[in-house]
Order: C-alpha cells, then structure tokens, then sequence
C-alpha cells in the first residue's frame, strides 16, 4: 500500500478513533460456533442465470473420438491439426519446444507419466506461451511446463475446460489463466516462479480452484474481475501474497463477487514482489496473506493463515490501493465481506509502517495484525473477531451464518453450449478473450493503456494488425509483446478494428 494514498484514510479514521475504539473495548465479545450453526443461504442460483440455456445441442466432449499420440521428437501442434472434435492427444515423455494452438472444441491433450517422467513442454526462454486454447470442452494434464515468457496454459474465451495435474515451473506472467471462460476447473497443480500470478482467473464465471500448490510466485491465486469462483483446499505459500480477489479497472467487465476462500493453507507469503514496475500486482506488499480489493461478497472461511509478515487478511479499496486507476463504472469499495473462522497466527509480525500507522488509530500498539481493513466496506460482517489482532472491523455486524456448507461447487450440471459467433462480432471476442489479459483501458496492467494504442494507431487499423501479428519491443519499461500471428489476419484487422473504437 502506497503511504500518499493510505495516511489519508489514517487521519480521517484517527479523528474518530477514539470514541469508537473505547466503545467497542466495552463491548462483550459474542462466541458463535461454526459447528451446526447457519449456512450460507446466497451465492449462485443457476435457475436464475440468464446466459444458461437447455440446449446443448453441438457440445462436444472431451476424449469421446481417436486418440492420436505424440513420441518424443515429433511435434505436438501436428497431431492438434489432424485431430477432430472430441479426440484425444497423448503426448509420450521427452522434451517439446514449440507453442500449442487448440481452436477445436472437445480436445483432450494428456501428458503420459511414465515411472515420473512427463512430457515437458520447454519454452527455451524465448517462446511465449505453451498452450493456448479457444475451443470449448478442452482438456489440459499431466504435462511438465517450463522456461516460458508469457504463459503456461492460457484460456482464451473457451468454456468447460479442466486443466488438471500440471507442474509448472517459470513461465512468465502466469501460470494457468483461464481468461473470459465458463464451468472450468482448475485442480491438482504445482505452480511455481510466476511474475504475476501462479494461478490467475480473468473475467469468467463458474470457475472451481482445488488442491493446487502454488509458491514461489508474486500471486498466488488471483480471481480478477470474475463472478461464482470457489477457491478451496490448496497450499498457498512462499508468494509475495497468496490469494487475492480484486477488480482491475479499465477491464470490459467490471465486478468481482461470490467468491468463496475455504480450506486453503495460506503459510509464509513473505516473498519480495518481483512483478512488472507499475503492474496491479506490484502494488501487493511482501507478507499478505489474502488480499480483498473492490470485490463484493467474498467469504473467507475455514483457512489457515499463518506466518505472513505484514498481514493475515487486508481489505481495501481502490481509492487506497496502489497502481490502481479509478474507472467510473466499477464500484471502488469491497462490499459485504464476510469472514467466518479461521485458525490465523503468526501474522504481521514485521508488517509495513502505514498498518502500523493504521493500528495506532485504534490504540493498538502491538504488531501481529491478522486482518487489515482501510476504506470503504458496506454491508461486512464477521464472526469471532475477538480471536484476531484487527483493525477496522471493530463496527462490522456479526454475520448470521457460520458456514458455507450447503455449497459444494459452482459448477453447472450441464455443460455451456458452444458460442454462435458472428462474423461481426469476431473482433470483440478476440479482444475480450485475448487482449484484455495484458491491456486495461486507462491504467497498467502488463502492455499499455489501451487509450495509448489508440492514441498511435487511431488511423491506421492495418498498422495495429501487422504489429499484433509481428510486434517489436518499443518501451523499455514494458515487457516484450507475444506474436499473435496463429490469428487470421481477418481477425487481426477485426480485433485491432474493435480495440480502437472502445471506450472502456
């Protein structure tokens, strides 16, 4: 956190700390027991969602035709291009330098494990991304990934998709990232050595994140201007912080909610921020162990956090968050925030001076601050908050409900049916499925303001789809950009048709 940004919320709450702290030292500390109590009775209600249709009619599935397989020294892209809907790719142990591109609905590539050697996907440090897919219903596992710019596996618009019992070691910005995606699953992976985010869900809905390790990174597990996301039962440690849901302004879609944080081990996330100068993520400071920024309904529930030096939870807005541009359409304030029990100690114990700054306003002078909440926050509540080292919860409500059991999942009983995509509207999805993973509209996510790009290339959308096609690196504080020339280049001249004419 900034200090020009988080002393002014410090001095306006200090002029009324004194009264409210008191009060609240007066107040009996009410015991709710999580065993038997009230369940959640909101979140996802998938009668009530409009975009699911009983139709699933075209759905192809995954492994339901061939099985092609790859051996070693022959070249994965080429059994992708042979294979059909549904069919499935085996890939035998060795060693694949190249970029795989799925726009196939219902593939399956499954990495053969034989007495522990995987296939590896290496990326030589040179090539960008390993896997990319768009099609629908696609399976991604068993494979060993490394030595990559840009990403490991990266959805791009395609729904359905399990991406499942991968190790994957320095890729870059991300690790797996599902990016505008429906009914996916991400579970039993070992991420590690990523620049933004081991584990990173962009603008999707019905996304279940399981059992994965990740460590080792800037972002642990990032859920990022997305709907109904389950996030439960991984090890979360050794990041710079472990699990985050926030809004990133400037992005099409502009709400973060229902995010449910449950059973996760989040342990020592004390790693020095190492992301892009500038980035959303190189804001988050060393030792945050769960981080809540402008998102709304977000259960933190039955975690172990521990060990993480500057924080246990912080929840902010964006008006005290830093790198963060204000977008008028998204609400900045993290809004009914519900945190229920979790085992928290060991945090905060060598914590950055604005929370000390913080703590004071409450007469707190100890250290070991486990949750952490400056700016807006309506409608928030918690239980057992007597447990913790707190500051700026002592005036949310206790909530009404101690647990999430009635809950499993978010996933949808049927698969989401394929996409009709007009031709006119080819741009915009490959905008919103591609682009806006490394360009917000006004601020810096990993490439420039997207208000920059227009500002260059306003006139000349040709100029715009030749650079997509076969950029060169122009700003020294920017990464390099990726090509993207397995895109047509009807859908180059498309998408850089749209991105010119957005307006946020």
């Amino acid at each position: 956190m900034m200090k020009t940004k988080i002393l002014a919320a410090v001095l306006i709450v200090g002029a009324f700390a004194g009264g409210a702290y008191y009060g609240a030292q007066n107040r009996a500390p009410v015991f709710t027991s999580s065993a038997g109590g009230a369940t959640y009775s909101g979140g996802y209600d998938q009668t009530a969602d409009t975009a699911m249709s009983d139709n699933t009619s075209g759905v192809v599935l995954a492994g339901s035709g061939k099985t092609w397989v790859v051996e070693d020294g022959d070249v994965i892209m080429d059994a992708v291009k042979q294979a059909a809907p549904g069919d499935t790719i085996q890939i035998m142990p060795g060693t694949y330098h190249e970029t795989v591109y799925i726009d196939k609905d219902g593939i399956r590539i499954s990495g053969v494990i034989e007495e522990g050697k995987r296939a590896t996907l290496h990326g030589e440090g040179r090539l960008n991304d390993a896997i990319l897919y768009s099609g629908n219903n696609v399976v991604v596992e068993n494979l060993l990934i490394t030595k990559y710019k840009g990403n490991a596996i990266m959805g791009q618009a395609g729904n359905n998709f399990e991406i499942r019992n991968n190790v994957i070691v320095d890729t870059g910005v991300y690790g797996v990232f599902p990016q505008l995606g429906k009914n996916g699953v991400v579970e039993h992976n070992v991420i590690s050595g990523i620049e933004d985010a081991a584990i990173y869900v962009g603008m999707s809905d019905n996304i279940h994140v399981a059992h994965n390790e990740v460590f080792d990174s800037v972002a642990g597990i990032e859920i990022e201007n997305s709907r109904h996301a389950i996030v439960e039962n991984n090890y979360v440690h050794n990041n710079t912080g472990g699990l985050l849901a926030f809004i990133t302004p400037g992005l099409p879609i502009k709400t973060t909610y229902d995010v449910i944080f449950r059973n996760n081990f989040v342990v020592n996330n004390n790693t020095p921020n190492f992301a892009a100068p500038g980035s959303t993520v190189a804001g988050i400071p060393a030792g945050t162990g769960i981080l809540v920024m402008a998102a709304d309904q977000v259960i933190v529930e039955g975690n172990i956090i521990t060990g993480n030096k500057t924080a246990g939870i912080i929840i902010t807005d964006h008006n005290n968050a830093p790198n963060t541009t204000i977008d008028p359409e998204s609400d900045p304030a993290s809004d009914e925030v519900m945190i229920l029990d979790n085992l928290m100690m060991n945090n905060g114990f060598d914590t950055i001076d604005e929370v000390k700054a913080l703590m004071l306003t409450e007469f707190k002078t100890r250290d070991n601050a486990d949750i952490v909440r400056v700016g807006v926050s309506r409608g928030s509540c918690i239980i057992n908050r007597h447990r913790y080292v707190h500051v700026g919860v002592s005036d949310w409500d206790e909530c009404d409900f101690t647990n999430t059991d009635a809950i499993d999942d978010y996933l949808l009983d049927e698969p989401v049916p394929p996409r009709d995509i007009d031709q006119s509207e080819q741009g915009k999805v490959t905008y919103l499925g591609i682009c806006t993973g490394c360009h917000t509209y006004t601020g810096r996510m990993i490439g420039p303001p997207v208000e920059i790009i227009q500002a260059l290339y306003m006139d000349d959308p040709q100029g715009l789809a030749d650079y997509i096609a076969n950029p060169v690196k122009k700003r020294d504080d920017y990464p390099e950009m990726p090509p993207q020339d397995y895109l047509s280049p009807e859908i180059r001249l498309a998408v850089a048709e749209y991105m010119l004419k957005v307006n946020n």
